[in-house]
């Protein structure tokens, strides 16, 4: 019997098989572009299904065949969802020249495999499974793992840091969270300009580094998610928020939260140090119309949550969208 080891994978395929298996018969396919990871995947995924779960089956599969014989595209940018077909996507690894395209957008399940031994699940659909089921212990993976070198690989955009806390406006007296504050780069730039800084993360491992940075010395650090924050009613007057709405599985949800614990007239910044094309070149990706982040999503999605967009600017050295608490 194959064992699947290191214990992330066994976990991540341990979940995948128990939100799956009941919905059995069915055809769970994997692909990403890379033919031995959606294998080894399939693999290990068929080995993590329970012995009676007996109607259902796993393929790798790696392309389909185009007109003249050759393999032209990635078999999730043609095959559809269905009631009994479950789409994996894997994303990471080799970037083949099929590996872009609807794929991702296609699955039902997107794992990110950039490092197959620490595979993350990033995105399950709602109708397979609440987030609640696997949302908060997905993402804690995901970020602990890079926690320690977050700073040295990043510590460079500091000063955008500094400029996206000018730009917000964040004034003397200010109550100002910094929701999603990862290993605390703003805290420094908010806490010289507010009253008081609360950073809040929900990664324990984020947190620690912040510690080591000697970032509490300058905010309050607290634990938490994003989506049930452990503030009162609008109790701050600023949100910080740096690469946080574009990871949360609802953001509409995410959104109305971070509306709730603001005082009507508050300020929500979203920042990223560098545009959202930048970003998405990094992951080896290109830009698509309609993410939540491009400016005719985003417009309605803060409308929608309890904010009124005021300022949009997606240059290749930030990102940064300011809005105001109706």
């Amino acid at each position: 019997m194959l064992v699947c080891v290191p214990e992330r994978i066994a976990e991540v395929t341990a979940l995948l098989a128990e939100v799956l298996a009941p919905r059995a018969p069915l055809t769970v396919i994997v692909d990403g572009g890379d033919p031995g990871a959606a294998a080894s995947f399939a693999s290990c995924l068929a080995a993590a299904f329970p012995s009676s779960s007996r109607a259902w089956s796993i393929d790798a599969v790696l392309g389909v065949t185009g007109p003249g014989g050759g393999l032209s595209d990635s078999a999730l940018n043609v095959l559809e969802p269905a009631t009994d077909r479950i789409l994996v996507f894997l994303r990471g690894g080799p970037r083949h020249r099929f590996a872009e395209g609807d794929g991702e957008r296609r699955a039902q399940v997107v794992i990110d495999h950039r490092d197959p031994e620490w595979p993350v699940i990033r995105q399950i659909h709602p109708d397979l499974a609440d987030p609640d089921r696997w949302y908060l212990s997905e993402s804690r993976a995901f970020f602990a793992a890079k926690a320690t070198g977050w700073d040295t690989k990043f510590g460079d955009d500091m000063p955008r840091y500094a400029e996206a806390v000018r730009l917000a406006g964040v004034r003397p007296g200010d109550v100002v969270l910094d929701v999603g504050c990862g290993t605390g780069r703003a805290l420094p730039a908010l806490a010289a300009a507010a009253g008081r800084v609360i950073g809040l993360d929900f990664t324990p491992d984020m947190l620690d580094a912040a510690r080591k940075a000697g970032r509490d010395q300058c905010a309050d650090l607290v634990l938490a998610d994003a989506r049930r924050l452990p503030v009162a009613d609008a109790a701050a007057d600023v949100i910080f928020a740096a690469g946080l709405v574009h990871h949360l599985p609802d953001p509409v949800a995410g959104l109305t939260e971070l509306a709730r614990a603001t005082r009507p007239g508050g300020t929500l910044a979203i920042f990223h140090p560098t545009g959202r094309a930048q970003l998405a070149a990094r992951h080896g990706r290109t830009l698509r119309p309609g993410e939540p982040m491009s400016e005719d999503r985003l417009g309605p999605l803060l409308a929608e949550s309890g904010w009124q967009l005021n300022s949009y600017e997606d240059v290749p050295d930030r990102f940064l969208a300011l809005a105001t608490r109706h």
